[in-house]
């Protein structure tokens, strides 16, 4: 007998359908098996299955076309904006956190990350930059990224993916975000993730929190800033940062595009 499970995609950090970073939400109880499938068929950037376990509290798994993730950031935004309004705590592999949503939008606090600056030899060749400041690990949520501090401009970058990737393994950060202040209330960010099976992803919550923090660190920001992102690919979108240590929170605005169902 086939089932059927409702999914709804909605773009995420973004105020208007069709950019941001869009993010399908499977609504229904959906067997384990087909999780990876599903995802693999959306070919989002990533794909949740959200269970509802309580009033005001779910739990959920997050996959990639290629691989589950313990922990994502616009997935948690975007999966609290579809359940509704109010104040969810979200539980994943990687971390529980708090999510508010409302009509417009949704922001989490994540937790608070720890950076360790590592060894950054061959980061300007593989994304074509013409210097950098360092390379920093950041891990929050069970997830970890290789964050990269320039001054260079970042509209121009042509990064070598198959370079980027052995760079995230032999550094042990699943993408590499290279990081440019703007001014003191902007960042330009892009992210690419090509062990993961995405070539460049549009928005990157989870690394936004773990990006406010460093450039607070490095270059004396404001407290609250907007992260750019996605751009470049067509996917624009803007990242809402309070980079508190202790008091880290991602949001942005969240839309509705697309809503069917699968039939298995």
């Amino acid at each position: 007998m086939a089932i059927e499970l409702r999914y709804r995609v909605v773009d995420v950090f973004s105020d208007r359908p069709l950019a941001g970073n869009a993010l399908c939400v499977v609504l229904d109880p959906c067997p384990e098996p087909v999780m990876a499938a599903i995802a693999r068929e959306v070919n989002l950037s990533e794909t949740t299955f959200p269970v509802v376990i309580a009033p005001g509290e779910y739990e959920m798994r997050i996959f990639t076309p290629a691989v589950e993730l313990p922990f994502a950031g616009h997935p948690s935004l975007g999966t609290a904006w579809v359940l509704g309004p109010g104040r969810w705590s979200q539980h994943t592999e990687g971390a529980t956190v708090s999510v508010e949503a409302d009509g417009d939008g949704a922001v989490m606090t994540q937790p608070d990350p720890e950076l360790e600056e590592v060894g950054g030899e061959g980061v300007a060749d593989a994304l074509g930059l013409a210097g950098v400041e360092g390379v920093f690990r950041a891990r929050a949520g069970g997830t970890a990224h290789l964050l990269v501090p320039t001054s260079a401009p970042l509209e121009g970058l042509r990064p070598d993916p198959a370079a980027v990737a052995a760079l995230a393994r032999r550094l042990g950060g699943g993408g590499v975000a290279p990081v440019r202040r703007v001014d003191d209330r902007t960042l330009h960010v892009r992210y690419f993730l090509p062990e993961l099976g995405i070539a460049e992803d549009p928005g990157t919550g989870s690394a936004a929190g773990p990006i406010g923090v460093l450039a607070r660190r490095l270059w004396g920001t404001a407290v609250d800033v907007v992260v750019r992102q996605g751009d470049e690919i067509g996917r624009p979108c803007r990242i809402e940062v309070h980079a508190q240590e202790g008091e880290v929170r991602v949001g942005g605005r969240v839309v509705a595009a697309a809503e069917g169902r699968f039939t298995l």
